[in-house]
């Protein structure tokens, strides 16, 4: 089992797919880092060897920003906005889509799924006596 950046890469999927468990390396990415190394994309982890694996870790720590160091960097950018009291920042501050989405409808994900419908807090109608 190859161990990159703290994450254990599966063995037994192709391992352009498995690169993509690294938080920051998509399969266009993977792909590159692949061939750059001549490695086959089709080829299961389990069967990669040793000197490919270390070359690959190599590659990955050092030229791109992974897991952690990636995450931080996206918080700092995000503290930033909300910082400056830019309209993108109060917007991640509101927990609302900060890239010009609709809010009336197909917002869900964003705030959460909140469905108020027009009846939905309504108590029952009287009775008659």
């Amino acid at each position: 089992m190859i161990r990159i950046s703290g994450i254990n890469i599966p063995d037994e999927k192709c391992i352009d797919v498995s690169l993509t468990y690294i938080y920051g390396v998509g399969l266009t990415t993977s792909r590159k880092i692949l061939k750059e190394l001549k490695i086959d994309p089709t080829t299961r982890t389990r069967d990669i060897e040793q000197k490919d694996s270390n070359k690959l870790r190599d590659i990955i720590e050092k030229d791109y920003s992974v897991e952690g160091e990636l995450r931080h960097e996206r918080k700092m950018n995000v503290r930033r906005l909300k910082e400056i009291g830019c309209y993108r920042g109060s917007r991640h501050q509101k927990g609302l889509p900060s890239r010009g989405q609709r809010t009336k409808t197909n917002n869900r994900t964003v705030r959460g799924n909140k469905r108020v419908t027009m009846g939905s807090g309504r108590t029952g109608a009287a009775s008659k006596t």
